[in-house]
């Protein structure tokens, strides 16, 4: 039996712990604030509740998987699975609207046909055939395998069979997300579409790969999914799951150092001084785990991706209390798209907030978030630069952009603002203090493909200190903070010979 220091209390790094504790090792984590669940965070106001974090789930197969492994009680014992239907309603910048249906080709093909025009649902259609394949050659070396120094299973290969394009006497193929909209999808409408998805994940759909097609299409295969009682309760599970397993959780424990002896990771040191010896250390973000080290580099220069946190873009969330019930039958999430389309993230990568920004309405019909039925809670979500990138200390900047997001909701919720209670707005600034990230900055999900998004490996320069959650591979969101964790127990429980989930 080892013992294991686990830092921090994100998802990805509870879902290692419990698999460890299961194995027969004892599990300590150390978190520096006094909960759990990293971004995964609840607002809670006069009978009001709100997600801060992720509103949605795709993937849940990853945590089924995670309660399977560490115990009998399975995932839907603990929460509510909701498969929401609608998957979403669209509005796009011309006013045209779409409601899509949840992971039904055909459904989506006649909803796009017939709100955008004949021909619009077979083009999205065959693109979403062409995003299973990208899917399929990359899931499991991508997402499912650890990634070893000499990673290049694809062999430099784009994983996306781009469609050939035709032009004058050149032959073009879409590299990039933004041109299989332009190329392939041939509609603004369908192309605002499809960059909605790369925006929800901070990635901008004009230099991410074609490969980013894969996020449309986890979506389309395996459905969203909502947790009733909102998805801190997927955290809330989790953490109840580690103690189960008798995991110790120490709260308002900030770990400063990562002990070395005989040239492996030997514990950690807390401020204030204590000492807490272990056999291995499970790190947070690589890029702060190499400051809590002393003796060189953690990684070599391949195995570290340019993909430094504080320039990953944040979230804006703003929480609305409303006076009123929602009109029946109203979708759980609405996407109001921009009128900058593929070019919002890169004004505010320059400093400069979208104007529109693309915005995320989530309305969940759930009793548990609100006081009673004469009420209803809002949630409004929009990528950012993070504090890296952008003053968010400045008097009114958290303001600003709120009333930007509550102006674009309008357009899907008419008289919006009349029926505003109170709000609460979060920036990047209160992510930075909840989960430490640089910033604020919200990891992107690793993307297969020559200039695609890899994250640094588990494993580190260090025997015995291995790195976990959504800055390491294979990525941000919840799915993959799950498969983080599953990935680095399985390389400490069975060593190098590790190859992945079976």
């Amino acid at each position: 039996m080892a013992r294991i220091a686990v830092i921090g209390a994100g998802t990805g790094a509870m879902a290692a712990a419990a698999r460890l504790a299961v194995a027969g090792h004892r599990v300590t984590v150390y978190e520096r604030t006094e909960t759990y669940g990293g971004a995964v965070r609840r607002f809670e106001r006069g009978g009001f509740a709100f997600d801060t974090g992720p509103g949605l789930l795709t993937l849940p197969a990853v945590y089924r998987d995670l309660f399977l492994k560490t115990g009998k009680e399975p995932l839907e014992d603990r929460v509510e699975l909701v498969q929401v239907d609608p998957a979403a309603r669209h509005v796009f910048a011309d006013g045209t609207a779409v409601v899509l249906p949840n992971a039904s080709r055909a459904g989506v093909v006649t909803a796009l046909d017939e709100a955008l025009g004949a021909g619009a649902g077979e083009r999205w259609g065959d693109f979403l055939v062409r995003a299973r394949e990208a899917w399929d050659r990359t899931r499991r070396p991508l997402l499912e395998e650890p990634l070893w120094p000499n990673w290049d299973v694809l062999a430099g290969k784009e994983p996306y069979p781009a469609v050939a394009n035709k032009r004058l006497l050149r032959t073009r193929r879409a590299d990039t997300l933004s041109r299989i909209g332009a190329w392939e999808l041939r509609d603004p409408r369908l192309a605002q579409l499809l960059d909605g998805y790369a925006l929800a994940y901070g990635v901008d759909p004009a230099t991410a790969p074609a490969s980013a097609a894969v996020l449309p299409y986890m979506e389309h295969a395996f459905g969203t999914w909502y947790v009733r009682g909102g998805i801190r309760e997927l955290a809330r599970a989790v953490y109840e799951r580690c103690l189960q397993r008798r995991v110790e959780f120490v709260f308002g424990a900030e770990v400063v150092r990562v002990l070395r002896k005989d040239d492996r990771a030997a514990g950690v040191e807390l401020a204030g001084g204590t000492v807490a010896e272990a056999d291995f250390v499970v790190g947070t973000g690589p890029w702060r785990l190499g400051s809590l080290v002393d003796g060189g580099p953690l990684y070599g220069e391949r195995d570290v991706p340019a993909v430094p946190e504080g320039r990953c873009p944040g979230r804006a969330v703003v929480c609305l209390a409303l006076r009123g019930a929602p009109e029946p039958g109203v979708p759980h999430r609405t996407v109001v798209h921009s009128s900058d389309g593929g070019a919002e993230l890169e004004r505010f990568r320059h400093g400069v907030l979208p104007e529109p920004p693309t915005v995320l309405v989530d309305r969940p019909d759930d009793p548990a978030l609100r006081p009673d039925g004469g009420h209803e809670s809002m949630v409004l979500t929009a990528t950012v630069p993070s504090a890296a990138e952008y003053d968010w200390s400045a008097p009114g900047a958290a303001d600003a952009v709120a009333d930007r997001m509550v102006a674009a909701a309008e357009r899907a919720v008419p008289g919006l603002r009349e029926r505003v209670l109170w709000r609460e707005v979060r920036t990047p600034l209160d992510t930075e203090r909840e989960t430490g990230a640089t910033g604020g900055a919200v990891p992107p999900p690793a993307l297969a493909a020559p200039g695609g998004v890899l994250h640094p490996a588990n494993t580190t320069a260090l025997p015995g200190l291995f790195s976990v959650g959504g800055w390491s591979h294979p990525g941000g969101g919840l799915p993959h903070a799950g498969m983080s964790g599953a990935l680095v127990a399985g390389l400490i429980v069975e060593g190098p010979e590790f190859s992945g989930s079976r």
